[in-house]
């Protein structure tokens, strides 16, 4: 078969689409024929080399995809040749004291498709069978391909971890990409009042058209300020931020008194000075969060898969141009998810 991948860590100079062995399927995996499937963040970090993180060389990249099931190895039951099923990268091992909680998330040996084992940006990927979740007949590949990673990421960071209620003010920063496209959909479902930063009149377009009730250009405004301006200096109740260095003093400053910040990435560096005074005189609370459970990627999947919640991709680009998708990923250039197909699809 053909993959998208690298045999070492670099500029996207390295990555290549060419000839790799054909997987098969172990106990409990499923061989799925890959149809569609989107880059995220991630695949940039990865690409570059995360430090702690050893890979088995060549990688392939990707952690989101669809396609059909090809064939099951042993033990499978729940599904069989012919299914249509999407890709939910989160691996847990399923017995420890978290796992038996129901929260795989914080499983001690938790890992990712894509990041931490070869991923799935290829003509077919064997995956373990609790990794995929169906895909009914009716929603495009494009769609089912490029769901599951942000927006069970912002399902869990909002719904779950900040648990927000109908009626609060919640900031998603970077709006236009994939985690932050999928939080102003899920803030504007649950009754919230939605504040969108992006820095382009078309990003910020495209978020109002997500949802968004207030949109921030944060290249030409202080987006603090406007917050404060926005809120009548009251600020707001949770905010959105996987940005991090370059944006979490300001994000401190425009939460209310009691306010949420609830984070799952550092794009722009992981070091912030923590601005414990704010924290502990407005009694802030900061948390973390990390893709999702089981049970939680059900649930936001199927309100993708019934059209409450859309996937909006700006590119989808065959295969062999994985390295100009991960350009338009780096750049920031459009809103919303870049899309890959193997050469064979199109």
């Amino acid at each position: 078969m053909k993959a998208v991948q690298f045999d070492s860590h670099g500029d996207r100079d390295v990555i290549e689409y060419g000839e790799f062995p054909d997987p098969e399927p172990d106990r409990g995996e499923v061989l799925v024929d890959v149809k569609a499937g989107a880059l995220n963040h991630l695949d940039i970090w990865t690409r570059r080399g995360m430090p702690g993180i050893d890979l088995e060389m060549p990688h392939i990249p990707g952690s989101d995809a669809a396609g059909v099931v090809e064939a099951v190895g042993e033990g499978v039951t729940r599904f069989e040749p012919g299914d249509r099923v999407a890709v939910s990268a989160g691996v847990s091992c399923g017995e420890c004291e978290f796992c038996r909680h129901g929260e795989e998330s914080l499983c001690p040996s938790f890992h990712i498709i894509g990041e931490h084992v070869r991923g799935v940006h290829a003509e077919r990927a064997a995956v373990p069978a609790e990794n995929l979740v169906p895909v009914p007949s009716g929603v495009d590949w494009e769609v089912a391909g490029s769901a599951s990673l942000v927006f069970q990421t912002a399902w869990r960071m909002l719904q779950t971890r900040a648990d927000i209620e109908a009626g609060e003010k919640v900031l998603v920063l970077g709006a236009s990409g994939g985690v932050g496209h999928a939080a102003v959909q899920i803030a504007d479902h649950a009754g919230c009042e939605v504040f969108a930063t992006a820095s382009t009149e078309e990003k910020l377009s495209h978020a109002e058209e997500c949802g968004a009730d207030h949109v921030i250009d944060y290249e030409a405004n202080d987006f603090a300020e406007e917050i404060a301006e926005l809120t009548d200096r009251r600020g707001v109740d949770v905010v959105v931020d996987h940005i991090g260095e370059a944006t979490y003093p300001n994000s401190l400053k425009s939460m209310a008194k009691g306010g949420r910040l609830v984070t799952c990435g550092a794009t722009t560096g992981p070091n912030p000075d923590a601005g414990l005074n704010r924290i502990f005189w407005n009694q802030l609370s900061v948390i973390g969060s990390t893709m999702a459970t089981p049970g939680e990627v059900d649930d936001v999947l199927e309100l993708v898969w019934d059209g409450t919640f859309e996937p909006r991709v700006r590119e989808t680009l065959p295969m062999s141009e994985a390295a100009r998708a991960h350009e338009m990923i780096e750049n920031r250039e459009g809103f919303g998810k870049v899309v890959v197909r193997p050469d064979s699809e199109l």
